[in-house]
């Protein structure tokens, strides 16, 4: 009678511990599927890339590189602009690059920007063009959300963009630690303006487009400096201006070198975490392609 009592009993525990075992090695039928533009996890920083938007704060604390910001005066205009610049540790001269920021201001990810560009051997300057348009005549950081941000920037006329870009690369070329030559890279919005800029100031030297459109091809006659480009694959907004514009370049008999990145999206080099890897894989050929580019303009 004992021994069949301690079996009813072993029998009802495995009972009833037995849905839960089995729960648990099924995997569920609604568990989540990740996206395929899904954010990767934070990895460790590559220190030969541009920190991402994740990592800049963090980046800007451990750089060893002298950065400061500086008033540059503009002919005509009351405001000044705010600009950030970092030197790079070398005992010779070296070229200046203008950092033309995203649509989102002067960021702590546009100033990581030129600090890697510092890293890489330039003069990263980088100017906040919006600049005494914030309240009580601040930028970037006097203004409360991205979305005031981007309507100050969407405010500036293409005359007022290429005043305050001809003064700090004419302040930037004379520093005492210049070369005398300059390039310019720029973001989305400043993509757009590096390659404009290029059409407006003969004296260029070299232009780099982050995800950036080109100017009408009235204008593309006037680009003097070589352009290189990069695109995100799935940004069709963008990279459907490339062919045409590279056609009409090589018509013209000018340099410009596009590339375009299968799943790569627009902002690649900022959200190197999103999409995937994708992102990271683009960051991880196109700055190394940047920088060649740079140097042997800039030299």
């Amino acid at each position: 009678m004992l021994t069949r009592t301690r079996s009813a009993s072993i029998f009802s525990a495995i009972l009833l511990i037995a849905p839960v075992l089995f729960a648990q090695a099924t995997p569920s039928a609604t568990a989540p599927t990740p996206s395929p533009t899904q954010a990767a996890a934070p990895s460790p920083r590559d220190p030969n890339l541009p920190p991402s938007e994740q990592q800049a704060k963090g980046a800007l604390e451990k750089s060893p590189r002298h950065g400061e910001w500086v008033d540059v005066k503009v002919s005509g205009s009351a405001s000044p602009v705010r600009t950030w610049v970092v030197y790079p540790e070398r005992k010779d001269k070296a070229g200046v690059v203008i950092v033309i920021h995203e649509i989102f201001g002067a960021s702590d990810w546009i100033r990581g920007v030129a600090d890697q560009l510092a890293r890489d051997g330039f003069i990263g300057v980088a100017p906040d063009l919006i600049s005494g348009h914030g309240p009580g005549g601040g930028g970037t950081d006097s203004v409360g959300s991205r979305d005031e941000v981007v309507k100050l920037i969407r405010e500036l006329t293409p005359d007022e963009t290429t005043a305050r870009l001809n003064a700090v690369r004419e302040w930037a070329i004379h520093l005492p630690a210049a070369n005398g030559k300059s390039g310019t890279i720029g973001f989305c919005w400043g993509g757009g303006k590096s390659f404009a800029y290029a059409a407006s100031q003969p004296a260029l030297n070299a232009a780099v487009v982050y995800y950036g459109t080109p100017p009408e091809a009235a204008e593309l006659a006037k680009v003097r400096a070589p352009v290189v480009g990069f695109y995100g694959g799935d940004d069709a907004r963008v990279t459907a201006t490339v062919a045409p514009a590279e056609a009409e370049m090589k018509r013209l008999g000018k340099t410009y070198e596009p590339h375009v990145y299968e799943g790569a999206g627009h902002g690649f080099l900022r959200a190197q975490e999103d999409r995937n890897g994708a992102n990271r894989k683009a960051t991880a050929d196109a700055w190394p392609r940047t920088v060649a580019f740079l140097r042997e303009r800039l030299k």
